[in-house]
């Protein structure tokens, strides 16, 4: 658009906005990871992906997951329902880089960027298969998440 020098230009827009979350639990130590798409975050949801990943993860009294989260406000929500054998521990406020599943972004990335997408179904369906793919390739993940100074697995004996 091209105004006069020293006003803003008027244009007439209508910014329609869908929503689309990727959500990612995973292992540093093993390269395990579990993915899950969405197009909506809350307490209520967070519940229901924690409950679904636990069941995936076989987690319970013979699996104890520690489960490292930001302190998203769905992540600490008063009385949110966290399954058997997940224990939740939280990041200090303001330190993205502490978390290891914050560091696979880019390859959950690589097949969108700089691509349009005609319909959030669309969209989906890459990542989705983006996701598949991630899942797969435990290497990678425990290569990029893997940080030096993160605790080894323990196995009870």
């Amino acid at each position: 658009m091209w105004a006069p020098r020293g006003q803003r230009p008027v244009a007439r827009g209508h910014h329609r906005y869908q929503w689309f979350y990727v959500t990612a639990f995973v292992s540093p130590a093993t390269g395990e990871s579990f993915w899950y798409l969405s197009t909506g975050v809350d307490k209520e949801l967070f519940a229901d992906t924690l409950a679904l990943f636990a069941r995936e993860a076989g987690a319970g009294r013979d699996r104890i997951i520690l489960l490292v989260l930001d302190g998203a406000g769905w992540h600490t929500a008063p009385g949110l329902e966290v399954p058997e054998g997940i224990r939740l521990v939280y990041l200090p406020p303001y330190t993205p880089e502490l978390q290891p599943a914050e560091t696979l972004w880019v390859h959950v990335d690589e097949p969108i960027v700089n691509k349009h997408f005609e319909t959030i179904e669309d969209l989906d369906a890459v990542v989705a298969a983006r996701c598949v793919d991630l899942e797969k390739d435990r290497d990678l993940i425990r290569g990029q998440a893997g940080f030096h100074w993160w605790p080894n697995r323990i196995n009870p004996t």
